[in-house]
């Protein structure tokens, strides 16, 4: 009989994956950074007092990250992993030097979009692909998501600290030392994939644009981002206005939620991969995003039913964040991982720049609980496209 796969990672997958979810963190970490403190630190620049040109500068790195994801992974399938993660890179620190360096507003959007043109995220995402077996990947991805979730968690307590010492220059200054410590990584830490034989007959891009599950998949993290920056519109002044917290205080129930989710979502993930139970997986996280927004409305009164509820909701969302892009590299062709995945941060970045607008705009025209009906509406229908989903075989 043949042997069963061991579901223990390798040295080496061990190795990269730890790499490559602290370059995520390091990198997610210097984003994250902005998000606590930007709108208020932006009034010591020369036109941060408009409100349009701030969000203007804090949205444009998402701009051009939707545009360079799917050429950064299409160069990474051509060119190797590494040198498209370097230069994507200096590209960060560049247009984070920039930003410090400025005293206007219109400087540090300029900063931001050099920032986000260094669009790494399909090529790390491949990079992690390219180097571990199909039976751990998705555990790997996982280590990925939490890493990122913890950035999160930690910005939020680091940025006020960080801009009340040493202003906003000093948080860009630290955010370009994170992508230095990033460069590091990238170049002498992380291992490159054993090289894989090419095909008799090389897949197209077009089979990649055109295939119906990776559709599925990228409507999937689509409808994911935009409920998760949609919640974040609605979910802190309910939090502000129901426990008497300031904005600073905001980590204490963050830190918490995010910890909780975490700890909630690794059996989920090992249960999966045991029993190779991916797409049943998907379709579970995916109802229970449906639940959690749902209840998040019932809730949105009460304290710590909103703490719970949105618990529920990061359980669901480090669960479906480390199985799609898993499921991605396993359906899309062994050469044109990097093209897949960038297609799939492309429809994620869409999702991040949308969810703020109609967030926004559904808080105006009925509240809160618009904003969770509406979320959980979208999950409703992600799970019928989901429902489409082909099994899932085996792919290096």
């Amino acid at each position: 009989m043949p042997k069963t796969p061991s579901l223990a990672l390798t040295p080496t997958e061990r190795r990269a994956s730890f790499a490559l979810a602290g370059l995520f963190a390091a990198r997610m970490l210097g984003l994250f950074l902005l998000l606590p403190v930007f709108a208020v630190a932006a009034q010591s620049l020369a036109g941060g007092d408009d409100p349009a040109r701030v969000g203007l500068a804090l949205g444009m790195y998402g701009l051009t990250q939707a545009f360079m994801q799917i050429p950064f992974g299409l160069a990474s399938d051509r060119w190797g992993r590494r040198p498209v993660v370097l230069f994507g890179l200096v590209l960060f620190v560049l247009g984070s030097v920039v930003c410090a360096l400025s005293t206007d507003i219109y400087w540090v959007t300029l900063g931001r979009a050099i920032q986000g043109s260094g669009a790494i995220s399909a090529a790390v995402t491949a990079w992690l692909a390219d180097v571990t077996r199909p039976e751990v990947r998705t555990r790997a991805m996982a280590m990925v998501g939490g890493s990122i979730g913890l950035s999160f968690a930690l910005a939020l307590v680091l940025a006020p600290l960080i801009v009340g010492s040493a202003g906003l220059a000093g948080l860009f200054w630290t955010i370009a030392l994170l992508g230095v410590v990033c460069l590091a990584v990238a170049r002498f830490m992380i291992p490159l994939a054993p090289p894989q034989p090419k095909p008799a007959k090389p897949a197209k891009p077009m089979q990649v644009l055109t295939n119906t599950d990776l559709l599925r998949l990228n409507f999937g993290v689509f409808c994911l981002h935009l409920i998760q920056v949609a919640l974040f519109v609605a979910v802190p002044p309910l939090f502000l206005k129901l426990g008497g917290l300031t904005a600073a205080e905001l980590w204490k129930v963050y830190l918490p939620v995010i910890f909780g989710s975490f700890i909630f979502m690794v059996p989920a993930i090992f249960v999966a991969e045991k029993r190779h139970a991916h797409r049943a997986m998907l379709r579970l996280a995916v109802a229970g995003l449906v639940l959690a927004c749902a209840f998040l409305a019932w809730a949105s009164q009460s304290f710590y039913l909103l703490a719970f509820g949105l618990t529920a909701f990061f359980v669901m969302f480090n669960v479906l964040e480390a199985l799609q892009p898993s499921l991605v590299s396993r359906v899309a062709p062994p050469e044109l991982k990097g093209l897949a995945l960038g297609f799939y941060n492309t429809t994620q970045a869409t999702g991040l720049f949308l969810g703020g607008a109609l967030g926004g705009s559904l808080i105006v025209w009925g509240g809160a609980t618009a904003v969770f009906w509406s979320a959980s509406a979208l999950a409703a229908v992600w799970l019928i496209v989901t429902w489409g989903l082909k099994p899932f075989a085996p792919r290096s």
